[in-house]
């Protein structure tokens, strides 16, 4: 998928995700972004990786899953969509499952992270690196974002250079 594929709203919202992750890096958190979208394009909550206190469940997808279970009735919920600049994790697609979130566009995939953070010798992640449509099989979801997936790249590897 490129940006060719995103509709102007979409292109907005994806954007907004690159930069809520240059938010978290720029806290000293791991590049991470998220915004969730009603259906009339209207962007609801927004939240970046928050998990350099030590809490690993902070991560911006699972916090919107929780806010929208807080805020939306389930049909509201069904009807959005979930933009973030990395594929959800298997605990943040479990989370939006359970929610019952609509569809999830995401610029990098698990498998583009894993295979990032290995050029760069860091270690896999404790959690297997699942693909969205493994967890939960009948959300749409579009992505990886050819272009966008290079500049989050480029987050990522800032976060682990060596200082």
């Amino acid at each position: 998928m490129d940006e060719s594929d995103l509709t102007e709203g979409d292109r907005l919202h994806v954007r907004r995700c690159v930069e809520l992750a240059q938010e978290a890096l720029e806290a000293g958190d791991e590049p991470f972004g998220s915004v969730l979208v009603a259906q009339d394009g209207t962007a609801l909550q927004e939240d970046r990786n928050r998990v350099a206190a030590g809490d690993r469940t902070r991560h911006p997808e699972f916090a919107l899953a929780r806010w929208a279970a807080e805020h939306l009735t389930p049909d509201e919920r069904a009807k959005t969509t979930v933009f973030t600049s990395g594929e959800h994790c298997p605990m943040c697609s479990a989370a939006h499952g359970w929610v019952g979130l609509g569809r999830i566009v995401y610029v990098h995939s698990s498998a583009q992270l894993v295979a990032w953070l290995s050029e760069l010798g860091v270690a896999p992640p404790p959690v297997a690196p699942l693909p969205i449509s493994r967890v939960v099989p009948h959300v749409p979801v579009l992505g990886p974002i050819a272009g966008l997936d290079q500049e989050v790249r480029e987050l990522h590897r800032r976060h682990h250079a060596p200082s």
